[in-house]
């Protein structure tokens, strides 16, 4: 049976202005929740069996006949079911960070991974983020890491906030799909390094290549820098080894975004190779 709420047509409703501030930064912190917004990023949180406490949807539109498989007493994942919501579409602009919003939008709650599982893998492979600003490529490294199998995405001072529209939308869902947490880099490397695992960073003064870099047979943490500054001097300090991805033709340099995925696509090519 559909677990549907009243029909909410006002953008002044109460519930809709708690929504709403959940776009700004302060406010996801303070209540440990966030926004999802557009069909594929619901679906996403739904087959995850990732727990949201509101899915609201435009009467309008034919959107619930989608999700009309979801809202039932719970999803396939034994969750808890959120409370259906049918809403206008001033309510659904008033809740969204896109200036073409999609016809349903979620309010989820954060579920940050324990530390301690980050020492649990002693073959780990994670992508550390030291102070990447740019939500797009904070959400790309997040899908990317995913989509090769990583351990975890840590994200350290400085770094664009996951929760962030813009960051969730780059990570296309795939943050229900790999740990991803905020930490202390000056802490979180050294207890990497004493769980045994190698701290590998890049830098174009490098002379080794990536492709000869053994990402195998042991726990590894790449570190991906700033866009403009790369790595602080902190966490350079704390790096055991850096490469370098050759390039044969003419570019300064990649994107962070595109060499995070280069690298940890290659730490997959070495270790599927070796199963």
């Amino acid at each position: 049976m559909r677990k549907l709420e009243g029909y909410i047509s006002s953008a002044a409703n109460p519930r809709v202005k708690e929504w709403a501030k959940l776009l700004d930064r302060k406010y996801r912190e303070r209540e440990g929740k966030f926004l999802l917004e557009g069909v594929h990023l619901v679906k996403e949180a739904l087959d995850a069996g990732w727990p949201l406490e509101v899915v609201a949807f435009d009467e309008g539109s034919e959107v619930a006949e989608q999700f009309a498989p979801y809202m039932e007493d719970g999803d396939a994942e034994g969750a808890p079911a959120p409370a259906w919501v049918p809403v206008s579409p001033e309510v659904i602009t008033k809740c969204s960070g896109t200036e073409t919003p999609q016809p349903i939008f979620a309010v989820a709650l954060k579920r940050p991974p324990k530390r301690d599982a980050l020492f649990a893998d002693s073959r780990a492979l994670v992508a550390v983020l030291d102070g990447v600003q740019d939500p797009g490529n904070v959400g790309t490294i997040v899908r990317s890491a995913a989509a090769c199998g990583a351990t975890a995405v840590v994200l350290g001072k400085g770094t664009a906030d996951l929760y962030n529209p813009k960051t969730i939308r780059a990570t296309m869902g795939a943050l229900f799909h790999v740990p991803v947490l905020e930490a202390d880099l000056s802490e979180v490397l050294p207890e990497a390094r004493s769980h045994g695992a190698s701290i590998a960073g890049t830098s174009l003064q490098s002379s080794r290549s990536c492709y000869d870099y053994d990402f195998r047979g042991r726990g590894v943490w790449l570190v991906f820098g700033n866009e403009g500054s790369g790595m602080s001097a902190r966490v350079s300090e704390l790096v055991d080894d850096n490469v370098i991805i050759p390039m044969s033709g003419r570019a300064e340099s990649l994107n962070v975004a595109m060499a995070a995925t280069v690298l940890l696509f290659e730490a997959q090519r070495q270790r599927v190779s070796t199963t």
